[in-house]
């Protein structure tokens, strides 16, 4: 039996879940020598304090891989990051391409730091190395948000991009889908609780207030009901464990099982504690409630039917539980919050370059919606021919292997090459790419699948209508 966590200690597991750095990997890196000897490796830190990594290998094909790492939590070391995994980076190269990256100035939410902080590392890397003829960008988490936003902020400096399980949904569209999940938390589980949903002003003593609803909801069937209404405000998957297979549609049981391991490991202590970090920097509330219609939003969840299922084995009633949220007091957002976290970055669907996005079905901190939401506002023809998302039939946050990592970048490198997509981002092209590589960075089977996400529930972005 496993001892429970502190309310603490789970915060600070969150690197552990692939949060910080980037990716949750299967396997290191074998001491393999590379190509005319070792890559060269700069260091340095840049003016804001941030640190950066570069290394270049002996056989430097002219080409520089711009890595952004992930969410890092607060009080957690925060070092130079220049790549997702070891194998991944020792492939890289070995074939040739440089790799960069910085550590941003902050921790959190720090995309006010990051975009300047790497766009400082590439006049780094020029100015200590010199000037890439193409520049990828690329990242996981957090940092596949930054790597669509320097693509949308500074376009000319990149060649093209691969944002890996990344929150492309925008700032403020994620925030508002996870305060419809949280309120209902409050509201169904604990309504004389103290919990705060917004304005969080002891984010250590309001996590523990939701861990502690959650287990007591846990135990019994009307409160593990709400726990999957909750969750499915959020579209948050019921598969939990990159290991496990995933349950059967109408295994409804395990759906909520592991949706409970999403919200007390990895959603919740950002509902209801790291929000607290985000609301600092933008000086207030950055969701609402405001003109939500409860009912329409379950009607769209992924989860619905499960829901539905587990309400009538508990004997309760969905309709009167979305009234209960309905009724509840509206949250108003605060203006200059949402601008700021509009600019720490909602997306306008201009893509001018060619952008390759992969995401695993099953994640449940970054949701595999955030792809729809992120096509849907690159309307215009052109935008959508520069796009292409792939998906791996896998639970987990990031949990890709190094294979299928590689199968994708080797994908972009190819529409960059070739000015064309072809069929090479079909999920049965990428899943014979990863396998060809072989057992060394294949270290579980390849999963690449045809998927189509269903609608991200709270969209908000820049694209015209």
């Amino acid at each position: 039996m496993h001892r429970r966590q502190t309310t603490r200690g789970r915060l600070a597991a969150l690197c552990a879940v692939g949060v910080a750095a980037g990716s949750a990997v299967f396997g290191m890196a074998p001491a393999t020598a590379l190509a005319g000897g070792p890559a060269r490796t700069l260091t340095g830190t840049l003016r804001d304090g941030a640190t950066y990594l570069i290394q270049v290998p002996a056989n430097w094909n002219g080409t520089l891989v711009l890595y952004s790492h992930g969410y890092v939590t607060p009080g957690s070391p925060n070092p130079a990051t220049d790549v997702g995994d070891p194998l991944t980076g020792q492939w890289l190269l070995t074939n040739g391409y440089a790799l960069a990256g910085s550590s941003y100035a902050t921790t959190g939410w720090a995309l006010q730091q990051a975009i300047p902080d790497q766009l400082s590392t590439l006049n780094t890397f020029d100015r200590r190395v010199g000037t890439p003829t193409r520049t990828i960008a690329w990242g996981h988490s957090l940092g596949g948000m930054i790597t669509a936003a320097l693509l949308q902020v500074a376009p000319n400096r990149f060649t093209a991009a691969l944002p890996m399980c990344g929150v492309l949904a925008g700032g403020v569209g994620t925030w508002n889908e996870a305060l419809d999940s949280a309120l209902a938390v409050q509201q169904l589980l604990g309504p004389t609780s103290g919990l705060q949903v917004v304005n969080i002003t002891a984010p250590t003593t309001n996590l523990g207030i939701a861990e502690a609803l959650f287990a007591a909801a846990q135990a019994t069937p009307q409160g593990r009901a709400r726990i999957a209404l909750a969750s499915a405000l959020g579209d948050i998957p019921g598969w939990f464990d990159p290991a496990s297979p995933e349950p059967a549609p109408t295994d409804y049981v395990t759906q909520e099982a592991n949706q409970f391991l999403w919200e007390t490991q990895v959603d919740g202590p950002f509902a209801f504690a790291l929000r607290a970090e985000l609301e600092a920097r933008a000086g207030g509330n950055v969701s609402w409630t405001t003109g939500v219609n409860f009912s329409a939003q379950f009607a769209l969840s992924s989860d619905n039917a499960e829901v539905q299922a587990l309400y009538a084995g508990a004997g309760l009633s969905v309709s009167a539980d979305l009234a209960t949220l309905q009724a509840s007091a509206p949250i108003s957002a605060n203006p200059a919050a949402v601008k700021y976290l509009t600019k720490y970055i909602v997306y306008n669907g201009d893509l001018d370059r060619p952008v390759l996005t992969l995401h695993t079905t099953g994640d449940g901190l970054v949701v595999n919606q955030d792809e729809q939401a992120y096509r849907n506002v690159a309307k215009d023809v052109p935008d959508a021919r520069m796009l292409r998302e792939s998906f791996v039939s896998r639970a987990g946050h990031c949990t890709f292997t190094p294979a299928e990592t590689i199968a994708a970048f080797e994908t972009l490198i190819h529409r960059v090459n070739t000015g064309k997509w072809g069929d090479s981002a079909a999920a049965d092209d990428l899943e014979a790419a990863a396998i060809a590589l072989g057992p060394t960075y294949n270290v579980v089977p390849a999963a690449f699948v045809a998927f189509t996400p269903t609608r991200f529930l709270r969209p908000y972005d820049l694209g015209k209508d």
